[in-house]
This record gives structure tokens, C-alpha cells and sequence, in this order.
């Protein structure tokens, strides 16, 4: 791409922030900066209280409070309604703070009312309880000192939310989850009322308890974001002038107004970016619903790329609504680059004032908070600004690789006509579907009696709906385009309509502009270290290239067309299914 256009800056000079047009800049707004941000900063909670929670860092404390309840109900016969409590606390203090507010107090009676004074499981209960009431109550005020000092740097200043930022759709994702949960764990409680040994009829109903209340939690975490979102929407809020960019994790910095280098994010919060309805169809805008909160969900689960996603450019932006820990928030900013008018996919355009200076209307970009509002401690920060720095160089050695494998596969394609070009599963994908059926027989064989069942029952579900594609994913290329391996009958995309190849981390992903094609990706693990040491190109960065090369030039395009189609993967997964059971029933 040309960049004779571009404006040069010296190394180490930042580019000015992308600019707001003054019409969407609401009248007598204040600038956030200075010390009206200092000393709204001071007002983070320390370091010991957890206020930056990822689904990761639930998965790994949930365990340890199960244990610890097993522990409640089988020694000192709490009863495990009880006993589930536990780690629902720890949930609670790591996603809702306002809940432990009232069960810290219960849990701490029920624990001195059953439990001994010398009972190992009760003194961790205890203790356990009053550091997350602790940690919870710092917070919340924390919380209320946050909304009070960005209330006080607004100087009384409010404004209307703008239309374009669509229709409430905040919490419809959660809260349907959460119920799905809910129902999960009532089914559990419903199915281990019957059982006849003891032991296994408590961990089984402690964890039937802890689904539910966690289902609970989920649809409550829903509930409140919808309600905060709802808030902004109508009356006038208070507004400020900040400075935000799209991080490398894929969430919204936001930034002081005066922070011209982007060196102290505030804050970070995901997203969700609302486009022209008048462009898209209602369908198109329907299957959006509750996406951006499902898809921040498995983001956070799966991580991101950290070699690839680097942060975009600073712009100026007007926040709508307080910020604080757990606040909804809604930002209207300059587009990071100029789309036609009207054209599909491109930011919204506020429309602008008859009286102002003519020409096209500038382009905005109108996102609400698709999750809380998270402040950033100095740590984290710094931590975030190594993180950066060491990606930075990452990126450059596997765009190294990556360019070493576009030359390798443009090579390998030659010039000579093919009938067909097919890629499929290999060692990366083998390797880790290996480690996943070892993981699954350890865990799901290791209990006995109906509790085998159970949680050998779910991790055999969960395999039966991954290795399939995992062990014998292809893709076959014709002249036509290309197929791909699908549970059903291969999926085809022609090259015309073919809108994405690429390898992002550990994913393989192709997409169609079609509406009706959804994304077909696979995953396997990767180790980027070793990929950089001994400059190993991963196979699936060769397909990506090597598919690109042919999209891009039809003169490498296979000459026949693909007969066989292939077969589905739902039989090796119903073989994979009743290889399980029989391994459940008949392994001792």
C-alpha cells in the first residue's frame, strides 16, 4: 500500500490522537485530565483485592473452594446447600462484590454454628469469609469514591446519549446462560436424589448447588449490566472528554484528555460497536444480538494473540456515563480511518448541524459497554506496557516466519496444473487432541460410583463435539473454490466469495461473504517460543498462505472439480461416543 500520503513522525514521536469533529462534542463538556484523573486514579483498590476478574482466574479458585466444600460435607456434615457456598463466595467476591456484602455474614454464622473450633475445614471457611467480606467492602467503596470524584470532574455538564448507539441489548447473552445453568444444576439436584451412596449423593449435590447458584450469579451479573446500560439511555448524563484506543486484547483504553503519548490508560472495558441499520438487514442485525458479550467471554477464555494484535490508534472521544469499577459506559470517537458514506460496515455518521461547514459529514464511531468498566492499577499497567513491548518483538520475528512461509508456499504451489490441493489435519492437531483424551481419561476415570458418570458424562460430551474436527479436519480446493469439513455434508465457498484466510494464533479461520456461511475455524495449540527458536513455520500458516496464494491468483487455481465431496464428522463422533460409554461401564 502507498504511503506517500501519510505523515512521517521521528521514532519515538507519537501521531496526534485521530481528531473529533467539534458538532459531536456536547456543549461546555469538560476535558478529564490533570488532577481530576490523578485523583480519581488514587481511588483504585490495592493490590490484594481482586477487581480485574477474567473467566481464567475463575476456573482456577473454583476448584480449590469445591474442595474445601467437599471437605464441609463430608466431615463435618455440613449440609452441601450449605456447604456450596463456599465457592459460590469466592465466585461472588471475584464477579459480584454486592453479593457477598450479604452472604460473607451468613457464611461466617453457618460455619460457627455447625463446625468445630478446631476443625481445619472450618478455621479455612472462616478465614476464607472474612477475607472476601473485606476485600468485597474495600471495593464497593472504592467503587463509590470512583463515581463521586468523575461526577465532581464533570462540573455538572450532561447530555444525551445519542441515537445511533441502538437498541438495549446488554445482558440478553448472560442471562439466558445463566438460566441454561440453572437448569443444569436443578437437573443435577433432580438426578443424585435417588442415589444410594451417601458420599457420592453429597459431592454430587454440593456441585448441583454450586451450578445453580452459579446459573444464578450469571443471569444477576445480566440483570444488573442490562439495568446500568438501560440508565443511560433517555435522560441526560454526565459527560467527558477523553482520549481511547482499541487495545491489544480487543477491549476499548480509555485515557486522560491531555494523555497525548497513551502512556496511562485509565481504564479498559469491551465493547460493543453500533453500525448504520440502514445499511444492514434486521436479520443481519438480529444475529448481532448478545454476540459481543458471548464472543468477550471466549476471548477471555482463550486468550488472545499476542504476536498478531498490536493496540490501534489513539482518538478523541466523548464519554457518556461515570466511569467506575463495574460502570457502563457508552463512547462516541473519531473514526481510526475514513469509509464512504453510507458504505456497509463502516462507523456510523452522526448527522451534522445545517449550520456547520459543508462537505460530507464526519464519520464517528458509536460503541456501549458490552461488559464492566475495569480500572487499571500502576502494576498492571506496567505489566501491560512489557507485554506490548515483548509482543512488539515477537511480531517481528513471526512476520519473519510468516514471510518465510508465503515465499515457501508459492514455491511449493509451482506452475505446472493440479487436478486438486488438499490440507488436513497434522501433528499440531493430533498432538493436541492426544493431550486432551489423556486429560479426560485421567479425570473422568479417576472417581467412583455415580459421580464417574457425571463428570466423565461431561468431558465425553465435550470430546465427542471436538476431536472429530480436531483429528480429521481437510480442505479440498478446486477450481470452483473451496470445500470444507463440516459435521454434516462439506461446506463450499467459491473464491468469489471467499473473504477471509487466516491464521491467528492457534486458530484456522475461513470465511465467506455469504451470510448464510458461518465461520469454519480450527484450533490446535501452539508453542510460539519454540516456533521462534528453532524458526518453525506452523503448518497452519502455510495453509493460510498457500490458500491465499490461490485465491489471490487464479493462474495457481486447481483445473478439476471435486467429486467425492467427502464424509461427514457426526460418524466418528456417535464412534467416539459409544467408545466412551463402554469405557465408563467397563473400566474398574
Amino acid at each position: 500500500m502507498s504511503t506517500e500520503l501519510e505523515p512521517q513522525f521521528p521514532a519515538g514521536v507519537s501521531p496526534p490522537p485521530c481528531p473529533l469533529p467539534a458538532f459531536a462534542v456536547p456543549d461546555g463538556s469538560v476535558a478529564w485530565s490533570g488532577e481530576k484523573t490523578e485523583v480519581w486514579a488514587r481511588t483504585r483498590p490495592p493490590l490484594w483485592v481482586p477487581a480485574r476478574t477474567r473467566p481464567l482466574h475463575l476456573l482456577a479458585v473454583v476448584p480449590g473452594g469445591l474442595i474445601v466444600g467437599f471437605w464441609l460435607a463430608n466431615f463435618v456434615e455440613v449440609p452441601a446447600a450449605l456447604a456450596a457456598l463456599v465457592p459460590l463466595q469466592l465466585v461472588w467476591t471475584l464477579v459480584r462484590p454486592e453479593v457477598v456484602r450479604f452472604s460473607a455474614p451468613a457464611l461466617l454464622l453457618l460455619l460457627a454454628w455447625f463446625g468445630g473450633s478446631h476443625d481445619v475445614p472450618t478455621l479455612v471457611g472462616l478465614l476464607a469469609a472474612t477475607f472476601t467480606w473485606a476485600a468485597a467492602e474495600i471495593r464497593l467503596s472504592k467503587r463509590r469514591l470512583q463515581r463521586q470524584w468523575a461526577l465532581a470532574a464533570t462540573e455538572g455538564v450532561t447530555a444525551t446519549v445519542p441515537d445511533q448507539v441502538g437498541p438495549l441489548r446488554r445482558g440478553r447473552f448472560l442471562m439466558g446462560f445463566g438460566a441454561v445453568l440453572t437448569v443444569v444444576g436443578a437437573g443435577m439436584l433432580s438426578a443424585v436424589s435417588g442415589w444410594d451412596v451417601a458420599t457420592d449423593r453429597h459431592e454430587a449435590t454440593l456441585v448441583g448447588w454450586f451450578v445453580v447458584g452459579w446459573g444464578l450469579t450469571t443471569s444477576l451479573s445480566g440483570l444488573l449490566g442490562r439495568r446500568r446500560s438501560a440508565a443511560l439511555r433517555g435522560a441526560p448524563v454526565p459527560v467527558l472528554r477523553v482520549l481511547v484506543r482499541d487495545g491489544a486484547d480487543g477491549d476499548a483504553e480509555v485515557f486522560a484528555a491531555d494523555d497525548m503519548a497513551a502512556l496511562r490508560p485509565l481504564f479498559t472495558v469491551a465493547t460493543e460497536q453500533w453500525y448504520d441499520e440502514d445499511d444492514e438487514d434486521a436479520e443481519e442485525a438480529e444475529k448481532r444480538d448478545g454476540r459481543s458479550e458471548r464472543d468477550a467471554l471466549l476471548d477471555a477464555v482463550e486468550g488472545v494473540d499476542e504476536d498478531d494484535d498490536q493496540p490501534g490508534p489513539l482518538r478523541e472521544a466523548v464519554l457518556y456515563g461515570l466511569p467506575h469499577d463495574g460502570a457502563e459506559i457508552v463512547i462516541v470517537s473519531a473514526a481510526e480511518t475514513p469509509e464512504a458514506p453510507g458504505g456497509a460496515g463502516g462507523p456510523v455518521d452522526l448527522e451534522k448541524p445545517a449550520s456547520a461547514e459543508g462537505g460530507a459529514p464526519a464519520e464517528l464511531v458509536v460503541e456501549s459497554s458490552s461488559g464492566p468498566v475495569r480500572p487499571l492499577s500502576d502494576r498492571t499497567v506496567r505489566h501491560r506496557a512489557a507485554r506490548q513491548r515483548a509482543g512488539a518483538k515477537r511480531h517481528t520475528v513471526h512476520e519473519e516466519l510468516r514471510a518465510t512461509a508465503v515465499t515457501e508456499s508459492r514455491a511449493r504451489l509451482g506452475d505446472a496444473p493440479v487436478s486438486l490441493r488438499r490440507w488436513r489435519a497434522g501433528w499440531p492437531d493430533w498432538s493436541a487432541a492426544l493431550f486432551m483424551i489423556a486429560v479426560t481419561a485421567a479425570v473422568g476415570l479417576y472417581p467412583d460410583g455415580p459421580t464417574r458418570y457425571v463428570l466423565g458424562g461431561l468431558l465425553g460430551l465435550f470430546g465427542v463435539l471436538t476431536l472429530p474436527q480436531m483429528l480429521t479436519w481437510r480442505i479440498t480446493a478446486d477450481r470452483s473454490g473451496l470445500w470444507l469439513s463440516g459435521w454434516g455434508r462439506p461446506r463450499h465457498v467459491t473464491w468469489d466469495d471467499l473473504a477471509t484466510v487466516r491464521c491467528a494464533g492457534a486458530v484456522l479461520t475461513v470465511g465467506s461473504r455469504q451470510e448464510s456461511f458461518e465461520l469454519w475455524s480450527v484450533r490446535a495449540e501452539r508453542w510460539r517460543w519454540l516456533e521462534r527458536k528453532l524458526r518453525l513455520v506452523h503448518p497452519y500458516e502455510r495453509t493460510a498462505a498457500e490458500i491465499t496464494a490461490l485465491w489471490q491468483e487464479p493462474s495457481l487455481r486447481p483445473e478439476g472439480e471435486y467429486v467425492g465431496r467427502g464424509l461427514p464428522l457426526w460418524p466418528l463422533s456417535a464412534v467416539l461416543a459409544v467408545g466412551w460409554a463402554a469405557v465408563l461401564v467397563l473400566v474398574p
